[in-house]
């Protein structure tokens, strides 16, 4: 059996789980009923995962202190709001999950202090150990009284005691990670206090050390606890954070410090470490977006696993089954948490152990579902399947007649935009996603016409019952003179056309600032020139980590930016924008347009009356992001 190391045992504590997968904790926003327990949304979505093969599921955070952060996360479950009821909806989710072999932890957190969402926070001041700023608002934070640190650790024990009664077979705390409340606590930058909770390591520790002591008092010392911890804060100073292979001097934790934590909340009793790097001031390295390399915890995690003798667990885009064997195998880790690939997939797990690796949805690390849905609309999502955390709701509809669906495709190829979208490395799971679509239509037996242009007449000569015009989108074009070195950004990205050594792209949208940077990590000079005052100030990333990241890696890797510009020309290898009153120009071999796409709906217009069923979908009916392509299609095809 391929892959086998990662289907063999391993123990947290005294607790047995049946292989090296763990479900990571996601935010289980819209998952809780109005008395803090699990809703039926909750179980079917957590069941579905343990029924996908997956070893430990770990719930998203959920809390047992209401008092000091009433609103740190709105539609997550409180276990100690209504004992009774979020025990018994506990105990009908944890027991469907034990049906498949499946362990379960909730994730209990002590609070978001300073790093709580604006659109969480409502009129709530809010909290931290000190009188720090407040991660997103021009806010300083309340520091915690001794009295609150006491209630909100007393909180702690009964939510876990709830927990077990709920049958969950251990707990997760968060987090000493990512500079929530305890993290906070951690890290001196953070913590001015000169109470026993300030001053030295141990002291900083003293709130997860209480945690996890009132815990073990309650539930007994074989009960496991878990611990999301950061080993590397990745903080070059407030509200900035380090880019990849970027020299900075940490003002938070550093990897010396870490280890030496890590050892410590061992000793205090922690289970297992859940590891990873970063904090909300770098949070591009605890929600890695696409720009971040496969498997970026792994360094980190094997430092951790080599200070301890616990279980360590590695999360950060660890989806790929050659690197997370290599990684058991190398003792990087003991466990691979799966996150935002179980969302993709949910049967990731058995799909993997059963040899069908190609059938697995990939994750394209674009966060619009996950993260960017909990930002916005306080929901988890996924962008590529449909059906996460909306299991019962958007269940196949039984099929009452036969269905034999026909594909024609104008290109020699699936995909389309995916395939210029997907041409940079970083981009690399778009061309898996259009790879996993092509898989499934052969094992479906969909008949796939490619080099075929449909038209009005080849529709209503087919006879067909229902017909689902998917046209796409055509990129955006105009003169500017001399047009002979003018170029789309797919043209660029497929390499139709070369851009040479030096080129300026006109558009700093999402398009344009992905175009910008991949070239100059190939070597290119690039100037983006955007009408705009600043860049992806419209149609970028839903999830503000990738926006983030984004818009520092674009002067990182030398990429200038000319914005608030008026493109007027390009001939003579010049190309000119007017800047107010000034007229910029900037030298280059070629332009290239990334001004958006214009829907291409003409055969839906011919044929809008002509036949009984029509819809129009994709970028065909608006230009979007792929999640409203994927989702829209769905819907329509789930209810023909």
């Amino acid at each position: 059996m391929r892959y086998k190391n990662l289907f063999t045992p391993v123990k947290i504590g005294s607790l047995t789980i049946k292989n090296r997968f763990a479900m990571a904790p996601m935010g289980p926003l819209g998952l809780s009923d109005s008395q803090g327990g699990f809703n039926q949304r909750g179980i079917d979505y957590y069941t579905e995962r343990a029924k996908g093969g997956t070893g430990l599921i770990i719930t998203g955070v959920t809390f047992s202190d209401g008092k000091v952060e009433p609103q740190s996360m709105p539609n997550c479950p409180n276990s100690t709001f209504n004992p009774v009821h979020f025990i018994r909806t506990s105990k009908e989710m944890t027991e469907r999950v034990h049906a498949y072999g499946s362990k379960m932890f909730l994730m209990m957190s002590a609070g978001f202090g300073r790093v709580t969402i604006p659109t969480n926070l409502g009129e709530f001041p809010p909290v931290a150990p000190s009188a720090i700023p407040h991660r997103w608002l021009d806010k300083t934070c309340r520091p915690l009284t001794k009295e609150e640190i006491k209630s909100i650790v007393k909180s702690f024990g009964d939510g876990a005691y709830n927990a077990k009664r709920g049958g969950f077979d251990g707990v997760a705390i968060h987090a000493v990670h990512e500079g929530y409340l305890l993290d906070q606590f951690a890290i001196s930058m953070f913590n001015q206090r000169d109470d026993e909770y300030g001053g030295s390591l141990e002291n900083r520790l003293r709130f997860a050390r209480e945690v996890v002591e009132e815990i073990k008092a309650r539930c007994g010392q074989d009960f496991p606890v878990i611990l999301r911890f950061s080993v590397k804060s990745m903080i070059k100073d407030w509200r900035e954070g380090a880019l990849p292979g970027e020299g900075f001097e940490e003002k938070g934790r550093d990897v010396e410090e870490g280890l030496e934590a890590a050892k410590l909340l061992v000793q205090y009793g922690y289970d297992a470490l859940d590891t990873d790097v970063g904090t909300y001031d770098a949070w591009w390295w605890n929600h890695p977006p696409m720009y971040q390399e496969k498997g970026l915890y792994r360094p980190y995690c094997k430092m951790v696993k080599e200070a301890v003798d616990v279980p360590v667990l590695c999360a950060g885009r660890m989806d790929d089954p050659e690197m997370a064997s290599a990684s058991i195998e190398n003792g990087d880790c003991d466990m691979i948490s799966l996150g935002r690939p179980l969302l993709a997939d949910p049967d990731y797990v058995n799909k993997l152990r059963a040899g069908r690796v190609c059938e697995i949805r990939p994750c394209i690390s674009c966060q619009e579902g996950c993260m960017g849905r909990i930002q916005e609309y306080s929901m988890i999502n996924c962008a590529v399947n449909p059906q996460a955390a909306r299991e019962r709701v958007t269940a196949y509809e039984p099929v009452v007649r036969d269905h034999r669906p026909e594909l024609f495709e104008k290109a020699g190829h699936l995909g389309g935009n995916l395939i210029p979208g997907g041409a940079p490395e970083f981009k690399e799971d778009d061309l898996a996603l259009a790879k996993w679509y092509e898989k499934q239509m052969e094992l479906l037996n969909v008949p796939v016409r490619l080099n075929t242009e449909v038209t009005k007449e080849d529709v209503l000569a087919g006879g067909y019952d229902a017909v689902v015009v998917a046209t796409g989108s055509a990129p955006k074009v105009f003169s500017l003179g001399d047009d002979g070195k003018v170029y789309t950004a797919a043209q660029v990205l497929t390499g139709e056309k070369d851009c040479g050594d030096e080129t300026v792209v006109i558009g700093g949208g999402l398009v344009g600032c992905e175009t910008a940077l991949w070239l100059a990590q190939h070597g290119k000079k690039v100037t983006i020139v955007e009408a705009l005052d600043k860049l992806l100030a419209v149609n970028g990333p839903l999830c503000h980590a990738n926006k983030d990241m984004l818009e520092r890696l674009v002067p990182y890797h030398g990429v200038k930016t000319v914005t608030s510009a008026r493109v007027t020309g390009y001939a003579d290898g010049v190309l000119t924008a007017v800047c107010g009153d000034e007229e910029k120009r900037i030298p280059c071999d070629s332009v290239i347009l990334a001004v958006g796409y214009r829907e291409e709906d003409s055969l839906y217009r011919e044929l809008e009356f002509e036949v009984p069923e029509i819809y129009l979908l994709g970028d065909a009916k608006k230009v979007s992001n792929i999640m409203y392509a994927i989702w829209d299609a769905f819907e329509v095809a789930n209810h023909i």
